[in-house]
């Protein structure tokens, strides 16, 4: 996934290290004696790992619309980032007593449905995809990390590394526009869909599975409360503002 630096930089979360209590300072050992809290976790992993799974598939899948050989070994390079960031969730979920594929299971359809709704017609709308659907869902995963246990933070934030596609995005989305001012109007309606199935999708999944909105909703994880709900989606917001700019289109 993209999002750690900038112009593509996750979301801030609102919360500092030092600020951390409750569930955010234990570790998975401590946290997961609470059933509720380990089901939200399990969930969240699974929704991570299908993630991972399906943006490898995209980026090797969007490869074949390269326009040249270095652009195809540049994107093979991000989903072979992408698979070995599955890997990790795969192998933790596993690790915790947890069947990988039952914890995937619940987000297939979520994902799938996603892609199918937002198949890119050309190079380029593909990237934006890219760039854009990532970003905003490791913006929202950043925000939960913040109040996940030690362990599990460390691995969620490791696997939102930055694989390179944000940069390698906006560098070929910004030269395309620059050679054809026209080509920025289209993307800027694609980013905008985009946005709006991203959100439409997260919401539906959360609102899906218990444990998650227990979560997001301060009965599990430590300091979220609905009124900070809806101040993270506005920063998600914001920060897709910033990465649109950056592309050199209009929010």
């Amino acid at each position: 996934m993209t999002s750690s630096d900038s112009p593509d930089k996750a979301a801030e979360t609102p919360e500092t290290p030092a600020a951390r209590t409750g569930v955010a300072a234990m570790d998975w050992a401590a946290a997961s004696a609470d059933p509720q809290y380990r089901a939200a976790v399990v969930d969240l992993l699974g929704a991570l790992a299908y993630g991972e799974l399906a943006a490898f598939e995209r980026l090797a899948e969007d490869a074949k619309l390269a326009p040249t050989m270095a652009d195809k070994a540049e994107l093979a390079k991000m989903a072979s980032a992408e698979f070995h960031h599955f890997e990790r969730l795969r192998d933790r979920l596993a690790e915790i007593g947890e069947e990988p594929t039952q914890a995937m299971e619940p987000f297939v359809a979520a994902y799938d449905g996603f892609h199918k709704q937002t198949a890119p017609s050309d190079w380029l709308e593909g990237l934006v995809k890219a760039y854009v659907g990532d970003s905003i869902a490791s913006d929202f995963y950043r925000e939960v990390a913040a109040r996940l246990d030690s362990d599990t933070r460390a691995l969620v934030l490791a696997v939102l590394d930055d694989t390179g596609h944000g940069g390698f995005a906006v560098e070929k989305v910004r030269a395309a526009i620059d050679a054809d001012p026209r080509v920025g109007g289209r993307l800027a309606l694609w980013a905008r869909r985009l946005m709006g199935e991203a959100l439409s999708q997260s919401q539906r999944v959360v609102a899906d599975r218990d444990a998650l909105s227990t979560m997001l909703v301060g009965g599990v994880a430590d300091g979220f409360d609905l009124a900070e709900v809806g101040r993270m989606f506005s920063r998600i917001t914001e920060a897709h503002t910033k990465r649109m700019a950056a592309l050199g289109l209009a929010a």
